[in-house]
């Protein structure tokens, strides 16, 4: 809990700071009031999403939720997951193919599953250049059923793949992008709590494979 306040609180301080900043700006800068308003909004966004995020990980980390998991289609947790990207993979005209058998079931949580599998689509989507693409195909294997997400993004070093599941972690290069660093560690303490398991494979400059293992039941 100390840990989890602290994050908070190293967190939080740079959108506050914003937003003092933007107020100040403001009232010495009354012509550019409706620009400032954009930007005080951004940072509740932020914000918001941040503080959401905390919720999620204290929640699963202090066992308030508890995995619930049903032998359902993965096509529909998957397909429930891509819509929530396509509006940002449209925008940047970016193809997203999927290969996945309709009446494969799996035995897992719907929610939370969907929720790890767009954190990665997320991430997918938003670090591979316009008009790239996205591959999502899901394989059932004799002790698990794997599904792999390959984009053409910027891929990420050897070196730093270790790093990718840590909370808060960003990679230098992208400290300007959006995001706070919660989605792949999330993901993972999800997988994870079904018996499952992340693996990644990627290369600098040449997109980035991560492969979600989940157990089969029968």
């Amino acid at each position: 809990m100390k840990e989890l306040v602290s994050d908070i609180s190293h967190q939080t301080k740079t959108p506050i700071a914003n937003v003092k900043l933007y107020l100040e700006m403001m009232e010495e800068d009354k012509e550019n009031i409706p620009e400032y308003l954009k930007k005080l909004n951004l940072q509740a966004d932020k914000l918001d999403f941040l503080l959401q995020s905390m919720v999620k990980i204290s929640r699963l980390e202090t066992g308030t939720i508890k995995i619930q998991k049903q032998k359902l289609p993965i096509a529909q947790t998957l397909a429930e997951s891509i819509a929530a990207v396509v509006p940002k993979a449209d925008k940047k005209k970016i193809q997203i193919f999927v290969e996945c058998d309709e009446n494969l079931m799996l035995d897992h949580d719907k929610k939370w599953t969907g929720e790890a599998l767009f954190n990665i689509l997320d991430n997918a989507v938003k670090y591979t250049e316009p008009g790239g693409r996205v591959h999502i195909s899901v394989c059932r294997q004799e002790i698990f059923t794997r599904i792999s997400i390959k984009d053409t993004g910027k891929g990420i070093a050897l070196e730093r793949q270790g790093a990718v599941f840590n909370r808060f972690y960003r990679e230098p290069e992208i400290h300007d992008s959006e995001g706070i660093g919660i989605g792949l560690y999330l993901a993972r303490k999800i997988i994870t709590m079904q018996n499952g398991y992340i693996e990644l494979e990627s290369q600098a400059g040449r997109g980035s494979t991560f492969k979600i293992y989940l157990p089969n039941t029968d």
